[in-house]
């Protein structure tokens, strides 16, 4: 079993550090505020909690949530622009740290592409270093799904997109940092998992994340330790 020492260790000397982004990179969740932008806040959120709590497969709890909101490109690329994504305290300075010791950084996310997108530009991560769910529309702009062949759409896609990161760029330690089950679920293949309770505390992480968080000064501290 890896000791909070030696998972301190990996992070001070990773190749690639991987944020999930919803309550972790920015306070709030995308899918949800797309929701109470369409006017389906509520119904979502119920259906979100839903999801969380029982024994639905992400990609079939996408799928359902996405089927109510529809989202138009017109609606996404307004909320994007009248209600952008807040970044959490800390992450701006925390990845501009890890670039400055030549620590690849990555976004992994089930969100949206488009909204995770904007987010990389506001913390200079590369559009090419994001991996999240692609909406589909119409000619007309009307939603038409999503893309249900990227990984991120599926349970368990975090991790399926870890390894393929360590494949293609022969990473030796990867760090995925995020607040829920799924972004611990993505260690192993990740090598050290960091939970962040910044934004939202969920009780199963937080229990049993070995490294657990709730600013992002931690980690810069760690940085400068060395």
């Amino acid at each position: 079993m890896t000791s909070l020492l030696e998972l301190k260790e990996i992070f001070r000397n990773a190749d690639a550090v991987c944020f999930d982004v919803d309550s972790t990179v920015i306070k709030e969740e995308g899918i949800d505020e797309l929701a109470k932008f369409c006017g389906v806040g509520d119904a979502v959120a119920e259906m979100t909690r839903r999801a969380m709590g029982g024994s639905v497969t992400f990609k079939a709890a996408l799928t359902a949530r996405l089927g109510l909101i529809r989202p138009s490109w017109e609606q996404v690329q307004k909320l994007i622009s009248d209600h952008p994504p807040q970044l959490t305290p800390g992450i701006r300075e925390l990845v501009s740290r890890l670039h400055q010791r030549g620590i690849q950084v990555f976004l992994i996310s089930g969100g949206f592409q488009s909204i995770v997108e904007h987010v990389a530009l506001q913390v200079n991560i590369p559009t090419a270093n994001v991996f999240a769910n692609r909406l589909k529309f119409y000619f007309n702009g009307e939603y038409a799904g999503f893309d249900e062949t990227q990984p991120t759409a599926e349970s368990g896609g975090k991790g399926k997109v870890i390894s393929h990161l360590k494949e293609q760029y022969h990473f030796k330690k990867v760090v995925m940092i995020g607040d829920g089950a799924t972004d611990m679920e993505a260690c192993p293949p990740a090598d050290c998992f960091i939970g962040f309770g910044g934004n939202v505390i969920r009780k199963q992480v937080k229990e049993k994340a070995k490294w657990y968080i709730t600013h992002f000064d931690e980690l810069l501290k760690e940085l400068e330790e060395r």
